[in-house]
């Protein structure tokens, strides 16, 4: 069975770095940016349009109201607002990974997009709010000045983004088959954790039986 974990994360949590450490020892593709790229490949869309798509969701009415202001493309064509055009850039993007490869795939509401893919694991990875601002000066370079406005921004921006294209609550446990606060062990750790998980843990298929 082809292994594919999803992280979401909060900023600062370290979710990245565990994501990659987990990738290395699984020995499956890390997808980050890398989902990005492909989408800017096949899409069209410039790099930057595409890399700032979550950040326009800092205010959540704006985003909505922004989302709902479609057009068409040409005659029989679907209305889709731009914000909804580069989501489904990058769900395509994911969605093909996960049709077609093991991976673990960082944010971009992958725990939803492979939602009714065999063999996923989707974790949340969070931690408590000064070692989260520790990491984001220590590790993410974030200037302490603004790293708090930062990181408050950065997960406002995420949970917007999310909740308005999956219809889910960012972050709440029954989306999510792992959770794990990283400020009670190592980014090796926690890494380690994961794997075991996905190396133990049972799959179901649609006739589950709990």
């Amino acid at each position: 069975m082809k292994k594919l974990v999803t992280i979401s994360r909060e900023y600062g949590s370290g979710g990245r770095i565990i994501g990659k450490l987990l990738a290395e020892k699984l020995h499956v593709p890390f997808y980050d940016k890398e989902i990005i790229d492909l989408a800017v490949e096949q899409s069209g869309y410039s790099r930057e349009i595409i890399e700032s798509a979550e950040m326009k969701a800092k205010s959540s009415f704006a985003y909505s109201l922004a989302s709902a202001l479609s057009f068409n493309e040409g005659v029989g064509g679907s209305a889709l607002s731009v914000n909804d055009k580069l989501f489904l850039a990058q769900f395509q993007v994911i969605k093909e990974i996960g049709e077609t490869e093991s991976g673990v795939i960082v944010g971009r509401c992958a725990d939803y997009v492979l939602r009714d893919m065999p063999g996923v694991t989707n974790v949340f990875i969070y931690g408590e709010y000064e070692d989260r601002v520790k990491r984001a000066i220590e590790k993410y370079g974030d200037d302490p000045a603004k790293v708090k406005e930062h990181i408050a921004s950065l997960d406002k921006a995420r949970q917007n983004y999310y909740n308005y294209h999956t219809g889910q609550k960012w972050g709440e446990f029954k989306n999510y088959n792992l959770a794990i606060n990283s400020s009670y062990i190592t980014e090796e750790e926690c890494a380690n954790l994961i794997a075991t998980y996905v190396e133990h843990r049972r799959y179901y298929d649609e006739k589950r039986n709990d």
